[in-house]
């Protein structure tokens, strides 16, 4: 009977209540506490977690940038070699081309071929300046090796180095021939296609044995 009389004093209850009040509190405060601390372990736990894959992304760019590199150089190796195999190709194939192409016009007389850069320049002559248009017209089938073509034309009179000088001191009768220069855009890199057939619209005749000619490269 007296402890009920002590827990149901107004003191005691109060101080029971304090202490479960005291209690609450710290369990909450205490629950507080931990999970905080397990948040916290949790973000730092993805925080690297993320910083993992950062890394490896960035090892992952890192090796993609360097074999696009490797990439890029293979292609301009391959490139400068195509370029050094067509311009190795190139006088071989325009001196083909002449001689195609002379064979087909009897009469034409190739005096010099020089290349400047990408354009090349020939000079020869001819008597007849029909033979000439017609040997300019077989040039434009080349198959892009020669484009953009110019020629010029001037007759002009020369001895005639076939004839028998005639008695009494007379002169070597002249004959009319036609000098040419032809200017064209020349494409290397079509020297590979140049051996194709050249349509002709010439008679059949002899061909004509044409001086031999040089590339000449500036």
């Amino acid at each position: 009977m007296a402890v009920d009389r002590k827990v149901g004093s107004p003191a005691s209850r109060l101080l029971l209540l304090t202490l479960a009040v005291g209690f609450l509190l710290a369990a909450v405060i205490g629950w507080d506490v931990i999970s905080t601390q397990m948040a916290k372990a949790d973000a730092e736990r993805r925080f690297e977690e993320q910083k993992q894959i950062e890394k490896e992304l960035e090892a992952v760019i890192k090796e993609q940038k360097e074999l696009e590199e490797k990439i890029s150089s293979i292609d301009k190796r391959i490139a400068a070699i195509k370029k050094l195999r067509d311009e190795q190709k190139g006088p071989s194939a325009v001196l083909e081309a002449m001689r195609e192409r002379i064979a087909m016009v009897p009469g034409i007389y190739l005096q010099s071929i020089e290349q400047k850069g990408d354009q090349l320049e020939m000079k020869g002559n001819s008597p007849d300046e029909s033979q000439v248009t017609q040997f300019g017209r077989s040039l434009e089938f080349s198959n892009g090796l020669f484009s953009n073509m110019n020629i010029e034309t001037k007759r002009d009179e020369v001895k005639n180095e076939m004839a028998v000088t005639p008695a009494g001191g007379k002169e070597v009768p002249k004959v009319n021939v036609v000098n040419f220069t032809i200017k064209m855009a020349y494409t290397p890199s079509k020297a590979s296609s140049v051996n194709q057939p050249v349509p002709t619209t010439a008679a059949a005749a002899p061909p004509a044995k044409p001086a031999p000619a040089q590339v000449a490269k500036n």
